[in-house]
């Protein structure tokens, strides 16, 4: 049996697909919606020698199936956000202390002592339903900060506005994560020149304005905020890590997540370094659900481990994905 130990304590890429390669087991043996998914494709547990070979569950699995690796009983369901009549994904967790484990160990990799912020949160889309991953993780990260001015702020600019700068201004160290729309609005109501503070863009447009290229965006927030870069937070509804991207769109996993790049006329082969697919993600916290997940992103990764997003598939290009589907 793996535990949560055996995930968060890897140090190594050895070390990362000797543990990827037992969950796929565990996952092959006790997830019925994956094993079928493997059935399907051919594929026996015993034929998977390296990541590579381990067959990626389409992320659409979570709007139709219970994606769950045990019987135990479900303590919290994490459900995305969409337009109304929009089918949603939903991601059944039976052990949310694993999720809690990983966004804190994840957050300290990146960003070291949670206390050493003020964090603010800018999530209206997200707070506005129920059910978000993103929320539950920033709520925590709000109290473990231990700061008497983090919080969230809904619609309220004009007192996020006074608070960011009373806190950038007396020296303070804030994070402020925001959903992009949320972001523009804020800098079109006022430009700041901020000195202590990060910007943490997640989640896009969310259909209140046009999508912009990223390089435009940031250059956008860049100057709004009078600061160096905008930092991002990759992660979704079906994963329970979150990689991060501390400037220029670069991101990183923490060391108990990968992503591989797939071709994408042919979801079950790799491109090289450098070149631009759809991106597979293994997340060794979905240790209960499935780690091993082919996104609808496209993105090119690095031969440092670090990748870029680039764009969502369009429905029609998911040649491979569409193949896939039981």
């Amino acid at each position: 049996m793996i535990t949560s130990q055996d995930i968060f304590t890897i140090s190594s890429q050895k070390q990362f697909e000797k543990i990827a390669l037992k969950v796929f087991r565990y996952q092959h043996e006790n997830n019925l919606v994956y094993q079928a998914f493997c059935d399907f494709l051919k594929v026996e547990k015993g034929s998977v020698k390296s990541l590579e070979q381990i067959p990626f569950l389409p992320i659409q699995f979570f709007k139709s199936h219970d994606v769950v690796s045990n019987n135990n009983p479900i303590q919290e369901t994490f459900v995305s956000s969409g337009t109304t009549g929009m089918i949603t994904s939903k991601h059944l967790i039976t052990d949310v202390s694993i999720y809690a484990e990983s966004y804190k160990k994840g957050f300290s990799e990146f960003y070291g002592n949670i206390e050493d912020y003020a964090i603010l949160a800018l999530l209206p889309s997200y707070l506005e339903r129920e059910g978000s991953s993103l929320i539950y993780m920033v709520k925590d990260l709000i109290a473990l900060s231990n700061n008497p001015n983090s919080d969230f702020y809904l619609n309220d600019y004009d007192a996020l506005i006074e608070k960011l700068i009373a806190l950038d201004n007396s020296g303070q160290n804030v994070l402020l994560i925001g959903v992009t729309y949320a972001l523009l609005v804020l800098i079109e109501q006022k430009q700041f020149k901020l000195k202590n503070t990060i910007i943490m863009e997640t989640g896009g447009m969310k259909g209140k304005r046009k999508e912009i290229i990223r390089e435009e965006l940031h250059e956008i927030l860049c100057k709004g905020f009078g600061v160096s870069s905008i930092h991002s937070e990759y992660g979704m509804t079906e994963l329970l890590s979150q990689a991060y991207s501390l400037g220029h769109g670069i991101f990183e996993c923490p060391n108990w997540m990968n992503i591989l790049i797939r071709d994408t006329e042919d979801a079950m082969s790799y491109v090289t370094s450098g070149k631009t697919g759809g991106m597979n993600v293994i997340d060794l916290a979905n240790i209960n659900s499935c780690s091993f997940i082919a996104t609808q992103d496209l993105g090119k990764k690095y031969p440092n481990n670090s990748f870029e997003v680039l764009g969502r598939f369009d429905n029609s290009d998911i040649r491979g994905c569409n193949l896939m589907v039981i």
